[in-house]
């Protein structure tokens, strides 16, 4: 609970110091403290976004109370009856002591994941007080139940464990008041009367908090496929969960671009003969593929959990039997992949990491297009994929399950990627495309992404953990044929594919393991497999990956700005176009936020 007092606190603070602060603002010191709010903000608390480890300032406790002590003191985020003293030995430790709120979510297998993990999910309650309580709920025989815990936290109060759901009139009431207020007014000019009946129901729910009214939304949303403008909105992803049951609030609203979705539909069409023809044991394989819709759009605006660091597709609802029974969406993020890819041109990454000219010739002639068939397939086919065995637990992989979800679907991706199948349909030109994306997933899951941590750090993300597993586990279980092979040249360590069509058996029998694993729900192979390939680094590697990347002076991690939109109104109060402006100051636009759009009390 602390954790998200603490973040708001910390946030609000940051502000009124940035804003007010009366002090030399040209010392090194408060260019340290300006670089470590924009972290802040950047990863939405005091966590990295992505590592989960907590952000380590480089000024100290001493300069943090001078800058409190300079600044207006009205703007202060205090307590009734707190000092501004009294805040300063709050936030301090909080701040500057690492062994305090040290991980956001940390999967530790001797650790209690739920006590040992600093976020606002749970108060005073235990991982299996957690599980005792979740599976009280759970129905005999019912495949068509709720994602239970998903809007609430968890607390435990003189003795007796209950949730807070978040909704109107309920924890976090001013925000998701906001939020139901602006999808009132969207309801008024939907496109049809499909997405006006999944924006009531998403209304509706958030009124309620009643979570199968989520499963009537997401069932609505599922159904609309003609809307060209569509929004993404809920409490969604469970990546900061380290049991993964409780989502975290994102809305992502875009446009739908008609001539690149052709790609996608393209394959979502071809959804039946994926399943058919995948790898995994027939009885994990669905009969009949329904409800796969695709397409790729441009990105309007993002707020949560999909800014300012941003996913380049989405693959939901996550809900297992509405996947089953009605089907799912998936949607590539053009705009954000093309950002991506502009920005990484000239970066000099491929000359230091590929291993041969040959290398870099297929990454600059196919990188932008197998990146893009690799998200639609992970996404379309992927995610939609396979099914579990009738009683089988659905939340049964715990706190291994997004890792293992995600590594499934890259599987199904990876499998496909260099199937004839893709030409056949006009996506691809060759088989070279997938050649490219067999290097670069290698190259990334056993190299180039441990740029991202720190020495003497292993993996806690569940997307990193993903990578290195399937990676590392083909590495090792092709060492036998030197499918990939560790070479050296000038000192430097390089992965190099030497059979990729061996790669692409290794990669369908570990896609029929993670799917066995998913559909039995066999837990403990499961955590075998996470923890033997996806969690332990190579510090030596990692340490040589550093010193290799940091001449060439480029960040690990890319973030975006959003648009600023200002409706243009007629005199009868119309809205008759709608002005764009694009800030280029980070800082500028988060302190715009804060003052203008902060619906959450610092204290609840």
């Amino acid at each position: 609970d602390q954790n998200y007092k603490h973040n708001l606190c910390i946030r609000r603070t940051f502000e009124n110091i940035l804003q007010t602060y009366k002090g030399d603002k040209t010392t090194k010191e408060f260019e340290q403290f300006q670089t470590y709010a924009k972290q802040v903000f950047f990863s939405n608390g005091i966590h990295h976004h992505y590592s989960n480890m907590k952000l380590n300032p480089e000024f100290n406790a001493e300069y943090f109370k001078s800058l409190v002590d300079n600044s207006d003191a009205k703007g202060f985020p205090l307590a009734e009856g707190e000092t501004l003293p009294a805040l300063v030995a709050k936030l301090s430790p909080v701040l500057f002591d690492k062994t305090v709120d040290a991980k956001k979510v940390n999967k530790g297998q001797d650790v209690d994941i739920i006590a040992a993990s600093a976020t606002n999910f749970y108060e005073n309650v235990t991982r299996q007080e957690v599980e005792d309580f979740y599976k009280k709920m759970k129905k005999a025989n019912s495949d068509a139940e709720p994602s239970y815990g998903l809007n609430s936290k968890l607390i435990k109060e003189n003795g007796v464990v209950k949730e807070k759901i978040w909704k109107v009139g309920g924890m976090y009431d001013g925000a998701i008041t906001k939020v139901v207020f602006w999808l009132e007014k969207a309801i008024t000019v939907a496109e049809n009367e499909n997405q006006k009946k999944a924006l009531s129901l998403l209304v509706e729910y958030y009124k309620t908090g009643d979570l199968a009214k989520f499963d009537d939304y997401n069932i609505a949303w599922v159904s609309d496929t003609a809307s060209v403008v569509d929004v993404v909105n809920g409490f969604i992803e469970v990546y900061g969960d380290p049991l993964g049951m409780k989502g975290s609030f994102e809305s992502v609203v875009s446009i739908k671009d008609m001539e690149a979705s052709k790609r996608i539909a393209a394959i979502s069409k071809e959804a039946q003969w994926f399943e058919d023809n995948s790898p995994i044991l027939p009885n994990h394989k669905k009969e009949n593929v329904t409800g796969i819709s695709a397409k790729v759009i441009t990105v309007v605006v993002e707020s949560g959990d999909g800014a300012p660091s941003t996913p380049i597709g989405i693959n939901l609802p996550n809900s297992n039997w509405i996947r089953d029974s009605i089907g799912s969406k998936s949607v590539n993020l053009a705009n954000i992949v093309h950002a991506y890819d502009e920005s990484g041109k000239g970066s000099g990454m491929l000359e230091e990491f590929c291993f041969s000219s040959e290398e870099i010739k297929l990454a600059k002639d196919y990188g932008s297009l197998s990146s893009n068939l690799h998200t639609d397939m992970h996404e379309v086919i992927g995610h939609a994929s396979g099914k579990l065995e009738k009683g089988t637990d659905p939340e049964a992989m715990k706190n291994y399950a997004s890792t293992l979800e995600e590594a499934r679907a890259d599987l199904v991706a990876l499998y496909y990627v260099m199937d004839p199948k893709l030409v056949e349909i006009g996506v691809m030109p060759s088989t070279d495309v997938g050649k490219n994306e067999y290097n670069s997933y290698i190259r990334n899951g056993l190299m180039t992404q441990l740029f991202r941590l720190k020495p003497g750090e292993n993996l806690e993300e569940d997307h990193m953990r993903n990578r290195q597993l399937v990676a590392m586990y083909c590495f090792e279980k092709g060492k036998a044929d030197n499918v990939i092979e560790r070479k050296s040249k000038e000192g430097k360590t390089f992965f190099v594919i030497n059979d990729y069509a061996k790669l692409r058996i290794l990669f369908g029998d570990l896609l029929r393991e993670i799917q066995r694993i998913k559909s039995i729900g066999d837990f403990e192979a499961g955590k075998k497999l996470v923890e033997t390939y996806g969690v332990i680094v190579d510090q030596a590697l990692l340490t040589e990956v550093h010193e290799r990347v940091k001449k060439l002076n480029i960040a690990p991690y890319k973030g975006f700005i959003q648009p600023k939109l200002t409706a243009v109104m007629s005199e009868s109060g119309e809205i008759t176009d709608v002005k764009i402006e694009y800030p280029t100051d980070f800082l500028e636009q988060m302190l715009f936020l804060g003052k203008h759009h902060s619906f959450l009390p610092t204290y609840n």
